[in-house]
């Protein structure tokens, strides 16, 4: 960005989109815009904006024409560190999500698979996990006072759509609506949370009286201990057990297609 390039692309999945846009929306460069290239793992912050997961050639198409569009950036402003680098904590913007309990079991089921990959890891890990998980407790604050607490399977604070390579796990999302959404699901018996996992296929888990979907501009998670989570593919300790999240509207520039789906 020093040397006076105005896009800065980035080859790889939600993990290394997220890294790398980071470090944009951090410099301050309003000028610069972000472009991807999907070959990675889920490539659901790719899926917000239109891209195709598996078709390469578009993607190389849209970065040529240079189209853009401003998108909301999430930000995590309590300190955590990334398990590749436990010592280094730091506040970190995210694309797409940030995601605890069973989320993260199940990337730390999917971190020992050889032969698999993309949605179909995320679903057989997923349905392993569905028996095995054994839930979690929280509290969630909204910006207005609002309160949710008690035992859950999953909660997820999205920026998109999807998530899990191709779950619409907040399907009224959209990357430019100035908002977050996060999105509860109280823990089940295994053959309730099977239904709901397979409601969640098709966005229609939100008709269930276990799941609610807030929309804010910023909530506060306090859990029993600092915790493993999430932030766009990528597994991250919090440095402490209550954590803050907020939408920053618009702040990142993409290159996207002119037909986008959010």
């Amino acid at each position: 960005m020093d040397q006076g390039f105005d896009v800065v692309a980035a080859a790889g999945g939600d993990g290394t989109w997220s890294n790398v846009a980071d470090r944009v929306v951090a410099s301050g460069r309003e000028d610069v815009a972000f472009g991807v290239l999907p070959s990675g793992t889920g490539n659901d912050f790719g899926r917000n904006l239109g891209f195709k997961p598996s078709d390469a050639a578009e993607a190389v198409r849209v970065l040529a024409q240079g189209h853009t569009r401003a998108v909301d950036v999430g930000r995590l402003e309590t300190p955590s560190a990334s398990e590749h680098a436990p010592d280094v904590l730091e506040a970190r913007h995210f694309l797409n999500l940030v995601g605890f309990g069973f989320d993260i079991a199940v990337l730390d089921a999917a971190a020992g698979a050889r032969f698999l990959r993309g949605e179909l890891l995320y679903k057989l890990t997923a349905l392993q996990q569905l028996f095995r998980f054994p839930g979690f407790r929280f509290v969630l604050r909204t910006s207005g006072g609002e309160q949710r607490e008690g035992r859950h399977l999953m909660l997820t604070v999205s920026n998109g759509r999807f998530f899990g390579g191709g779950f619409p796990i907040a399907p009224e999302a959209h990357i430019d609506d100035g908002k977050l959404h996060a999105c509860r699901i109280m823990d089940a018996p295994p053959l309730t949370r099977l239904r709901l996992f397979h409601l969640a296929e098709k966005g229609r888990h939100v008709q269930s009286e276990r799941v609610e979907v807030l929309d804010d501009t910023s909530f506060r998670l306090v859990f029993d201990a600092p915790p493993r989570f999430e932030m766009d593919g990528e597994v991250r300790h919090a440095a402490e057990p209550a954590l803050v999240v907020r939408i920053l509207p618009r702040a990142l520039r993409v290159v996207a297609p002119h037909s986008n789906i959010t």
